[in-house]
């Protein structure tokens, strides 16, 4: 089996990528950097492919490259270019938030699910996206990081709905306070909140997020596709 890792050489991706591996999974990475010779030292085996996902032009050039996949995640995400008012978010900012999360995320899930439903049904079939607890709860000094991912996580859904049928399951899995390149800049900030904020009293790590992926991807969770899935501490549950 193999997977397709956006984003993978870092962070969520990262560890996502390690645990597929240790799972028996090829694993093959794809980020828009040069190189990434700490993952591959990490994943023997492992291949590295340089792709901007906002080049949708790319993708199927992308997955001639890397082969026939069994599980896709879509993890490749940016946040806003700097925290501040909504009433100060810049168009470029906005864009390339939707640019990364969203329409990149899109096209290449729409050519990885073409190339799947030529595939056997054996071995199952899998996608996931890493979306946030973001596409649920606002917040109103990184707004446009929030209205992409609340995108993705229906896009999530209409994919889910579309390849039902041929038996490939599609899960949103949304992470909370996640500790990576992506949080360090704030972690000063969330060290202070997260007391307050997530009931289970800490940060999150990409692990927590791989071992949720790794069942998915094996289809232990086949009949639950369209799931969405926060891992989050309880951060994201309607309280008082």
């Amino acid at each position: 089996m193999k997977a397709l890792i956006t984003g993978g050489q870092q962070g969520i991706g990262f560890g996502i990528a390690q645990v597929l591996h240790g799972a028996g999974w090829e694993i093959a990475l794809a980020a828009d950097v040069p190189d990434a010779p700490e993952a591959l030292a990490a994943l023997p085996g492992a291949t590295y492919h340089q792709h901007d996902v906002t080049d949708i032009g790319a993708a199927a050039a992308l997955l001639d490259k890397v082969g026939p996949i069994h599980t896709f995640v879509s993890n490749a995400g940016v946040g806003a270019l700097q925290r501040g008012d909504l009433l100060d978010m810049t168009p470029e900012s906005f864009d390339r938030c939707m640019n990364v999360n969203l329409r990149g995320a899109v096209f290449l899930a729409q050519e990885v699910a073409r190339r799947m439903l030529d595939m056997p049904t054996e071995p199952y079939r899998s996608m996931v996206f890493i979306t946030s607890v973001s596409a649920a709860i606002v917040n109103v000094d990184r707004a446009e990081y929030c209205m992409s991912k609340a995108a993705a996580a229906m896009s999530a859904q209409a994919f889910a709905l579309r390849l039902a049928p041929h038996g490939i399951g599609v899960f949103d899995v949304r992470p909370g306070i996640i500790s990576t390149p992506l949080t360090a800049p704030v972690a000063t900030r969330y060290d202070a909140a997260i007391p307050q904020l997530v009931p289970a009293g800490r940060w999150g790590y990409p692990d927590d997020i791989a071992r949720i992926v790794l069942p998915l991807a094996r289809g232990e969770f086949a009949f639950a596709t369209g799931a969405q899935i926060p891992v989050d501490g309880a951060l994201s549950i309607n309280r008082f």
